[in-house]
Order: structure tokens, then C-alpha cells, then sequence
């Protein structure tokens, strides 16, 4: 939310710098994100040169068609002559003009300088060039009759500066200019202004029909008619105001239902009221089927659950979200019905995320407006409108269901200093309370303010209201005592924590990377109905890419040596609501398939697990270099996905833990020799050389204590269709010497057993 300080202003007076504002907010209440500077510089006197200016002649320039020569009183004692491009003004406008030396919003310096052979000494300003609008078509005409030479910054919001906040979604007060003044006041102790707006006169008590089906959903609909409207622009300041809250001007109209809003956190909806059929409106729940085109020209399909606002024949209103284009105000309404209505908050969530269609009302409404707010709202909105439009309020109608009474709780003194390490008296107390809207009596009791009725329910909640308006900087420092010691890592925790290990010791920097991506090479991949942005739609599948992202960024930057690891969830699409979560281990380093290899082994021998390889294909790594284990995959990258050589793996921790050892069982050292053959076998080309391993285990017994690979080779004279595997196998004993005999029957078995189940011959 932007907060424009000159607005922060109106309602409440302080002296301290921005900065100084921003940190106690940011301390007391919300984050302070930034403090933004809109419009014109106010340094080394920049806002002197921007005047008010009178128009005394103005014609064609003598030597371009497309340029006016004018004579302008800025207040001094000749005129300055300016040349301008626009032509919708003439003599007797009052005009915006900056003078030489003056310096734009944009950074440019303002020179005297000659056009077209004549010199023109100012410049006569538009809308989009003070940054109080888009309008560039031309320049901008003010329409009170200010005297000549008064200060511009005493007439239009020329610049200040603006905070940027962020809200917590229990402080729907504070999605409001008014209730941070409200916060100030408390924090400074200065007087907060009473909340803008009043009822005007009104011209007449005509009926206005509406009928709410559905006081659940809507406990109060507010409603008043406006008569003789007339469309026009905003005045300057108002656009400039919405602009530096960040919202885009439309029409005087529409502009005071955003700017109320944006003042008091109510959200406002103006209807044309001759496009209302049957001059009737009616709260109710959507009918099946039912189709409404909204004010972006989206047609949504509505469900019975979503809440619309409807006039005697159709729906003309998503309750709370967006309006329909069948009774958006325009250009040519002159009837005006304005709602301010209140909203159950969940039911407006449910259908903003099911069509789905988010905006400034329903980012308020699902966190709970005030319904007490709604009168002042519809004063204030009410008061403007007829200053801006020139309407006459002839009608109003206020209907209401069981709206909440204020919650009240109890506040104990001593509970206060307990819980904070303060010792602020009860009346101290009771003081701060009163500041923020709290009621509060001798006895403890404590009435909450309705504004503060959703997150202010217990003492604790009182107390942290003491607490951080006393001054949280204030709260001693201490630790808590600590009594008992006990407890330890689950079997999970310390496994993740080994990899971990393993991984840094061998080089490798952990990082940390979004989950939600903008696309996943898995089709099923889970789509968020309403991503916060393109690059964050989607629940991502695996971690590599994200890596590899990580990967390409080191290396823009001239970094060497590049090993990053990821440990996090991947989102698995399993046909349910929800996704299979499941942890992966997810790792990229410069180096080819024996890095990936090696990086894998160290990993299972850590752990203590079997290591089982077969040959695989996996989607980002090179098509003959990869492999699979029971837990995952590894191999070499492709190499399109980045340049040079590259080991790539990626582990599920739950299956990799499966074959973790969880006890260390020793085996004493044999004081006797091994005795260690070289065995080479022809098979199908198709056998996995660990299927053969793990049978010349079975063959030969627990006296074959090591097996290790030698080659693969399929070159003539091997048929084709078929391999040569050779390995090393090593046989010890730990009673005794074994004799060549001894070892000449293992390595029998182990070829009766491979010729036996994959057809092996022996190669000579």
C-alpha cells in the first residue's frame, strides 16, 4: 500500500522526517518497505520556480504552424514570453509554468532556449510532465482563478514523499490513510482529526429499493441516489492523489468512490441508476448458469455460491469484486447510485479465487472491513460527490442484519509486565489504550473498537497493543529460563543433515530457489489458478531447472568452479485436490559423468546404502551417459542445457534413506591375505553388469568380500548384440589362508550362476 505523506497530513500532524516516520511504523505497526520521492524535487529552492501563470496573449508562432508564441504574468514585472505546442488554451487561461532552472520530474533542467528563431523563457507545464496525470495531449488548465506568480506547490500537489507499506492480513484498518494517521497519532501522541466527510444538503427523499436475500452474506447495504450528475475529469488534486496511492484516475465519478475507499478502507461501487432495471436492487446469491461481463470485459460464468449484486432482471455486480459493463458509469450518466455495503469476508475470498478476478475491494473485504465504517464512508463519498459533480443526494436507504457488538475483554496491570518486562502504571496504560480507540475503566475491562473487533479478542492482544505503543524498542532484552534439556534429531533429520555434510566437504554450496516456477517439463504440473506473476504459476516437478538457472547466473557473472545443491519438495501431480509432496536432493557441478557418479557414491557409502546402478534415460542429461539408482537418477547434463561439461543427479530422501543403515555393525579386519581373479564374461548387451554383481554375491558367499568393475566392451570380436564385462572380484577368509583351490571353486560357482541365468560365456 503507498501513503502519500501530504495526505497522512490532513488527518494527523507530525514532526518527524520521513525516516524517522518509517522506522517507528516499521517498529510499532507494519514494515516500511521504502520511502518513495513522487513529482517535483524540493531542493535548493526547485519549487520556487513553479508558478502560477496567466495567459495575456498567445498566437501563432511566426515561423512553425504547429507552435503558440504566448505572453505570461508568472507575478513579476513583465510578462515571459513561451513557446508551447499545445493550442488548448488561449488568453485569459491560468496555466502551470516552470521557469529557467527549474528541474522536471523526470531530471531534466529547464533552460532558456530558442524555437524556431524566438526565445522562450519557461515552459507551460502539462499533466504528465508535473506527474499529476497521463495526459500529454495538452497542457494543463487550472481552473480556479489563482493570482499570478502564487507558488504552484500551493495549489497542486507538486511532490512529496511516499511510503511503502506492507500489511499483515489481521490489520484491515490499516488498508486505510486515515487508520494510519489513527496509528501515528497513538505512536506521537498528537491529536487525531475527526474521519473526513459529512452529509451535504440534501434535495429530496425519494424511495430506494433494495432487498437483500442474503444478510450472511451481506449484513449491511448501504445505498443513496444522486441526482444531475455530471462526468467530467477529476480536479487535478484528486488525480494527483490517487496517483501517488497507485491507482489510475477515470472520472470525477469513479475517482471519489477510489479515493473514499483508499481514505477510509471502505470500498464503494457507483451503479448508473437509469441502467438499473426496474430502479431496483437486489442482494442475492448467483443462479445456475447464470453469465456476467465485468468492467475488464471478461464474461465470468458465476457459481450459486458467489454472492452478485442484481437489479430487478439480472446481475449487474460481483458482490465486493467488480462491477458489470450493463451499469458501469460513463460519460453519459446522470443518475448515480452509490453502494456502500459490507461484505462477509470468506465468500468473497472463495469466489475472487475460484473466477479467478482479484481488485482493491476484494483484497480488503477478505480480510474484514469494519461495518460500522460504512456510514462515514457514504458521508464523506456522498460530500464529494456533490462538490465534484455537481449532484444532488435526493434519496438514501440503509439496510442491516445482526452486525457484531464490540468485544470486550479484561486487562490486568501486573499481566502486562509479566508478559513484556515493563512496568508501565495502570493508568499509563489505560492512556495508551485510549489513543488507539480502546475503551478501558478502572476495573480492567476493556472494550475493543469495532475496527479492531477481528484480531483484538484476549488479554495478550491488549497487552501487545500496551506493549508496542509504549515503545517495543522499550522491552528488555532476556532469555528464557531453562529448566529441562531433552530430545534429539529424528532419523530424517540426522540423515538430511549427513547429505548435507557430504555434499559441503565436497565442495558443493547449498542454495535456496523458489518453489513455484513459470513452466515444468511435466504437462501435469499444477497451474495456480491466479499466480502472483508469469514466473511463479507453477508447482515445479523437480528441482533441476531452478539449479540450473542458479548455475548459468555464477557463470554470467565469471564464477569458477560451480557446485550447487538443493534440498526441497517437489509438487507431484497425483490426480487429487492436493499434490504428493515429496523431498528431492538435486545437485549440478561443472565435471561430466564421473563427477555425478562419484558425487552418488560418496553419498550412498555415507549413508551406508547399497548402491545399485542401471542404465537409464532421463530428460536432462545426456542420452549415454546416465544412470539410475533406486532412489533417483544421475549422469552427465545434455549438453544444450549449458556449456561445457557438466554432473547432474537428482535423489528422492525418502527412498534414500530407505536403504540407509541405521546401526554400523563391525566387522573385524582378517588377518589373512585375499586372494583377487580377474573375471570377464560375454552376456546380452542388455544385462545390467550390477544384476551379474549381485548374483556372483549369491554365488560365492560371504568369503567374496569385494567385487569391482573393470570394463565394458562391445567392440569385435564381441557379436554384436552381446558385451564383454569384466570385473575383480577378491575372496578373504578371517580363519584362515585361502589356497588357489579355495578360490578356483568360488570363481566356478560364480560362472555356473552366470551362465545359468544370463547365458554368460566365459571369455577367453
Amino acid at each position: 500500500m503507498l501513503v502519500p505523506l501530504d495526505w497522512l497530513r490532513e488527518y494527523v500532524r507530525f514532526e518527524a522526517s520521513p525516516a524517522e516516520l518509517a522506522e517507528r511504523l516499521s517498529i510499532a505497526t507494519c514494515e516500511v518497505k521504502r520511502i518513495l520521492r513522487r513529482g517535483v524535487s524540493d531542493v535548493d529552492g526547485n519549487l520556487d520556480l513553479y508558478r502560477v501563470g496567466r495567459v495575456l496573449a498567445a498566437g501563432k508562432h511566426p515561423n512553425a504552424d504547429r507552435l503558440q508564441l504566448c505572453k505570461v504574468d508568472v507575478g513579476e514585472p513583465e510578462p515571459r514570453q513561451v513557446v508551447c505546442g499545445a493550442w488548448n488554451f488561449g488568453a485569459g487561461a491560468t496555466v502551470a509554468i516552470a521557469l529557467p532552472g527549474a528541474v522536471l520530474p523526470d531530471g531534466r533542467r529547464l533552460e532558456q532556449a530558442k524555437l524556431r528563431g524566438t526565445v522562450s523563457d519557461g515552459m507551460i507545464l502539462s499533466e504528465r510532465e508535473l506527474e499529476l496525470g497521463a495526459d500529454h495531449s495538452g497542457i494543463l488548465v487550472l481552473q480556479e482563478p489563482h493570482a499570478p506568480g502564487t507558488p504552484l506547490a500551493d495549489v497542486l500537489p507538486l511532490g512529496e514523499d511516499v511510503l511503502e507499506v506492507e500489511l499483515t492480513g489481521n490489520r484491515p484498518d490499516l488498508l486505510a490513510i486515515y487508520g494510519i494517521a489513527r496509528e501515528v497519532a497513538a505512536l506521537y501522541g498528537t491529536e487525531l482529526a475527526p474521519p473526513p466527510g459529512r452529509d451535504p444538503e440534501r434535495s429530496g427523499d425519494e424511495f430506494v429499493n433494495v432487498q437483500v436475500e442474503d444478510l450472511g452474506g451481506c449484513p449491511r447495504y448501504l445505498a443513496r441516489l444522486f441526482r444531475g450528475v455530471r462526468i467530467e475529469p477529476s480536479p487535478a488534486w484528486l488525480r494527483a492523489r490517487l496517483l501517488a496511492a497507485g491507482m489510475r484516475p477515470i472520472s470525477n465519478a469513479v475517482d471519489v468512490t477510489n479515493y473514499v475507499m483508499l481514505a477510509l478502507g471502505n470500498p464503494l461501487h457507483a451503479f448508473d441508476y437509469s441502467k438499473l432495471a426496474g430502479s431496483k436492487i437486489v442482494v442475492r446469491r448467483a443462479r445456475v448458469g447464470e453469465v456476467l461481463r465485468t468492467l475488464d470485459g471478461e464474461e465470468r460464468r458465476l457459481d450459486p455460491a458467489d454472492l452478485v449484486i442484481a437489479d430487478g432482471e439480472r446481475a449487474v455486480a460481483i458482490a465486493g469484486i467488480m462491477g458489470s459493463e450493463n451499469s458501469e458509469v460513463d460519460e453519459a450518466t446522470t443518475e448515480l447510485l452509490l453502494e456502500v455495503a459490507n461484505f462477509e469476508p470468506v465468500g468473497i475470498l472463495r469466489s475472487s479465487e475460484r473466477l479467478p478476478l482479484r481488485t482493491e475491494g476484494s483484497g480488503r473485504w477478505e480480510k474484514g472491513v469494519d461495518p460500522y465504517l460504512a456510514e462515514q464512508a457514504a458521508r464523506y463519498a456522498s460530500q464529494l460527490l456533490v462538490e465534484l459533480t455537481g449532484a444532488r443526494w435526493t434519496g438514501d436507504v440503509d439496510v442491516q442484519g445482526d452486525l457484531p457488538v464490540r468485544p470486550v475483554t479484561r486487562l490486568r496491570a501486573e499481566r502486562t509486565e509479566a508478559l513484556t518486562g515493563l512496568s508501565i502504571s495502570s493508568t499509563e496504560q489505560t492512556r495508551l489504550l485510549e489513543r488507539l480507540g480502546f475503551e478501558a475503566n478502572n476495573g480492567g475491562v476493556v472494550t475493543v473498537p469495532t475496527w479492531r473487533a477481528r484480531d483484538v479478542t484476549r488479554e495478550a492482544d491488549v497487552i501487545e497493543e500496551v506493549a508496542r505503543i509504549h515503545g517495543l524498542d522499550r522491552v528488555p532484552f532476556t532469555l528464557p529460563v531453562r529448566r529441562e534439556m531433552f530430545g534429539r534429531l529424528k532419523r530424517d533429520q540426522r540423515l538430511r543433515r549427513l547429505c548435507e555434510d557430504v555434499l559441503v566437504g565436497a565442495g558443493f554450496a547449498e542454495v535456496y530457489t523458489p518453489s513455484l516456477v513459470r513452466d515444468d517439463p511435466d504437462p501435469q504440473a499444477l497451474r495456480l489458478p491466479e499466480p502472483l506473476s508469469a514466473d511463479h504459476a507453477v508447482l515445479r516437478t523437480t528441482l533441476l531447472p531452478s539449479l540450473l538457472e542458479a548455475a548459468q547466473h555464477n557463470l554470467d557473472a565469471g564464477n569458477e568452479a560451480i557446485a550447487l545443491f538443493e534440498i526441497a519438495r517437489v509438487y507431484l501431480p497425483g490426480g487429487g485436490q492436493l499434490p504428493e509432496e515429496r523431498y528431492k536432493l538435486t545437485g549440478v557441478a561443472e565435471g561430466g559423468f564421473g563427477r555425478a557418479k562419484g558425487i552418488v557414491e560418496t553419498l550412498y557409502a555415507a549413508l551406508k546404502a547399497e548402491l545399485r546402478v542401471e542404465r537409464a534415460k532421463a530428460m536432462f542429461l545426456h542420452p549415454g551417459k546416465s544412470a539410475q539408482t533406486e532412489a533417483g537418477w544421475f549422469g552427465e547434463l545434455h549438453p544444450g542445457r549449458l556449456e561445457g561439461s557438466w554432473a547432474a543427479f537428482e535423489l528422492d530422501l525418502e527412498r534414500l534413506y530407505a536403504g540407509a543403515a541405521d546401526v554400523s555393525v563391525y566387522r573385524e579386519v582378517s588377518q589373512y591375505p585375499p586372494v583377487r581373479q580377474d573375471i570377464a564374461v560375454v552376456v546380452e548387451a542388455a544385462v545390467p553388469a550390477a544384476d551379474l554383481f549381485a548374483a556372483a554375491r549369491e554365488a560365492a558367499g560371504e568369503e567374496l568380500r569385494d567385487i569391482k568393475f573393470l570394463s565394458d566392451y562391445r567392440e569385435p570380436p564381441i557379436p554384436e548384440g552381446r558385451k564383454s564385462i569384466a570385473f575383480r572380484v577378491e575372496f578373504q577368509s578371517p580363519e584362515r589362508t585361502l589356497t588357489d583351490e579355495d578360490a578356483a571353486g568360488h570363481r566356478s560357482r560364480i560362472l555356473a550362476v552366470l551362465a545359468e541365468r544370463f547365458s554368460a560365456d566365459l571369455r577367453g
